[in-house]
């Protein structure tokens, strides 16, 4: 019951922020600058909208195949089309409940494929701590390939932080004590407590990197995991042409990879990315000089289109499995009886 109750606030407590990140920004809008959003957004092409769901479908279809590769180490063998269904309820469940997508994702395999889903646990963790090392190295790359960029907007943060610094200078100096603290304490019952949920966590994220550089079809799952996160840029770089409050900027495929890595944090930091997501992407494309509103457009556009394409897959699955299955197993039992015969 504690943990339902404390899953429960952290939800609501990063909702709640996300709510509050879309009224301070809207809150902010001049009504020109409402004027101005509103006519860049309705001014995207929508032609270019299709590639973007196709993207979209296949950067989630190559999850699908590779977490289907990770289910045959463990002797589960699903058809394509259950995990492709599964996988797609388990993002949309996302959008709702973070995390949860993932007991959902199992719950529905397990069901249609007859299979116990504890057992599919540890690929779901294993898939987690792959994800993060991805996302830590395409972090870095983005860095080396837009080293001029990122150090220029670093430093005009860091003026702009040193200014708001000597603004509220007693109360950061009162928030770093505090943030100190709280790591000194951290590292203090991590070192007491190694075997409980914190040492349990690290040695689970890499128990599961390993396991995948050690399974026999590591190099499929490497080429899935190139094309899940070439999807995920490609998008991003669709929607900047599609934009034309972007045309002016000329953002290259690079400008996007560096942008799905501030979008991607923005969708781990609050339920389905709401209010975060726009606010990282309009942040960081202020680098490449995109002028607020352009940035704002674009945030909320590509926020959409995701959440969008998610909702589609995810509706239409729960749609379709039941029926998919229905059809499998007929076919199943009609086959047995023709071979007993």
């Amino acid at each position: 019951m504690k943990k339902v109750l404390a899953n429960a606030l952290q939800y609501a407590l990063f909702f709640g922020l996300g709510i509050y990140i879309i009224y301070h920004m809207l809150h902010e809008l001049s009504p020109k600058d409402e004027a101005d959003l509103l006519h860049a957004v309705s001014n995207v092409n929508v032609l270019y909208l299709i590639p973007i769901f196709v993207i979209g479908f296949l950067s989630h279809f190559f999850r699908a195949l590779r977490w289907r590769l990770l289910l045959r180490t463990i002797d589960v063998n699903p058809t394509i089309i259950n995990t492709s269904f599964a996988v797609f309820i388990g993002y949309f469940v996302n959008l709702g409940l973070p995390r949860a997508g993932e007991v959902a994702k199992c719950t529905i395999l397990a069901k249609y494929e007859k299979v116990p889903p504890h057992k599919m646990v540890g690929t779901i963790l294993a898939e987690r701590a792959w994800d993060i090392v991805c996302l830590i190295l395409i972090w870095f790359l983005a860095i080396a390939l837009q080293a001029s960029v990122i150090s220029n907007y670093v430093l005009d943060f860091a003026h702009r932080f040193e200014h708001y610094v000597k603004l509220h200078e007693k109360f950061f100096l009162a928030a770093i004590a505090v943030v100190c603290i709280l790591i000194v304490v951290l590292i203090m019952v991590y070192r007491r407590h190694r075997e409980n949920k914190i040492g349990t966590f690290i040695k689970e994220m890499s128990h599961g990197v390993f396991s995948i550089l050690r399974m026999k079809d590591r190099w499929a799952f490497l080429m899935y995991t190139v094309l899940i996160w070439a999807m995920y840029t490609l998008q991003i770089y669709v929607g900047f042409l599609g934009l034309p409050a972007l045309a002016e900027y000329h953002l290259t495929i690079y400008a996007a990879l560096v942008v799905l890595v501030y979008g991607s944090i923005g969708m781990i930091v609050t339920p389905g990315g709401i209010g975060m997501y726009t606010l990282l992407v309009a942040e960081i494309l202020s680098a490449y000089s995109v002028k607020d509103i352009p940035a704002q457009a674009f945030g909320w556009i590509a926020w959409a289109a995701q959440s969008v394409i998610i909702v589609i897959l995810g509706i239409l699955s729960l749609s379709f499995i039941h029926l998919y299955n229905r059809k499998l197993n007929g076919k199943a039992e009609l086959d047995s009886k023709q071979n007993i015969q």
